[in-house]
């Protein structure tokens, strides 16, 4: 398994470290690259399709679609019903995703969650279902090796930080790293239901924290201070994603003073579409 440099920035007069797991591959990057890290070492006659679901600018879609293509495995991706617009779009998540040989099915909205809890109902023999956010239990091992990673580059820091949607990179992290803090930040939901998320996989230690938004923000719409904060820390040296690494730092920057080594979460390939979003909404920031 690939293993990823430390780069150094300094916010707000702050010096944090940053775990670069962006670096590792231009769509299969990230926590990504370490939850799918079984499935990435499983030999490619052992399954011939993976099955997923969740939104089209996922990181996850775009990662999986990735592995699918070096395995020759077929990749079977379900969504609710997609605009007109995003299907027409010719950059992005989807659109690479797609390009990679992404078999994309659109279920009714009204139907999609009874679908979703149906998907494990007489699974073929050579298939896998990898749940929204490749929360998966398989996902322990790539993180138990990324926080080794960690540990011997003994920097000196004993605080972690990574955001969260489904929450498996922070929890899994946090159980392979008892001595350290980890936070994070629910970027899906709200606090309660990032719990419920990671309950679902193990009980969440204790040197596990959650850093509650100081408001609540709605999953990828765009905001004048994730804009700010994402040319900030690209100024500072590095580009972060526009979906989960907004709130982190604006929470770290906010509740937190001490040494911080934040794992990047990749997905920068999302920026793409993200910034045309935001290209539309700054004339009426300013």
């Amino acid at each position: 398994m690939q293993s990823s440099p430390i780069s150094r920035i300094v916010l707000d007069g702050r010096e944090f470290f940053v775990k670069r797991d962006d670096l590792i591959d231009p769509y299969l990057a990230g926590n990504k690259y370490r939850k799918l890290y079984t499935l990435l070492k499983t030999p490619s006659t052992q399954l011939n399709t993976i099955i997923s679901y969740g939104g089209t600018q996922s990181n996850a879609m775009l990662a999986i679609a990735k592995m699918c293509k070096d395995k020759g495995w077929e990749f079977i991706y379900y969504t609710k019903e997609v605009s007109t617009t995003q299907k027409k779009q010719k950059d992005g998540n989807y659109h690479n995703a797609l390009s990679l040989g992404m078999r994309h099915k659109e279920i009714p909205n009204e139907l999609y969650k009874d679908f979703i809890a149906s998907l494990r109902v007489n699974v073929a023999e050579k298939s896998f279902i990898i749940d929204q956010g490749g929360a998966i239990d398989e996902a322990y091992d790539g993180l138990k090796v990324l926080a080794q990673e960690i540990i011997d580059a003994d920097l000196g820091v004993k605080a972690l930080a990574t955001p969260s949607g489904t929450g498996t990179t922070a929890l899994f992290l946090a159980l392979n790293m008892p001595k350290y803090k980890v936070y994070t930040t629910p970027c899906i939901g709200d606090v309660e239901y990032l719990k419920k998320q990671m309950s679902s996989l193990a009980t969440i230690p204790d040197n596990l924290v959650i850093l509650k938004p100081k408001r609540k923000y709605h999953f990828a719409k765009p905001y004048k201070e994730f804009f700010e904060i994402y040319k900030k820390t690209l100024d500072a040296g590095v580009e972060f994603d526009l979906l989960y690494a907004p709130s982190m730092w604006l929470s770290l920057l906010e509740q937190t003073d001490e040494d911080i080594l934040y794992i990047h979460s990749g997905g920068v390939s999302g920026n793409t579409s993200m910034l045309k979003r935001y290209a539309q909404k700054l004339p009426r920031w300013h």
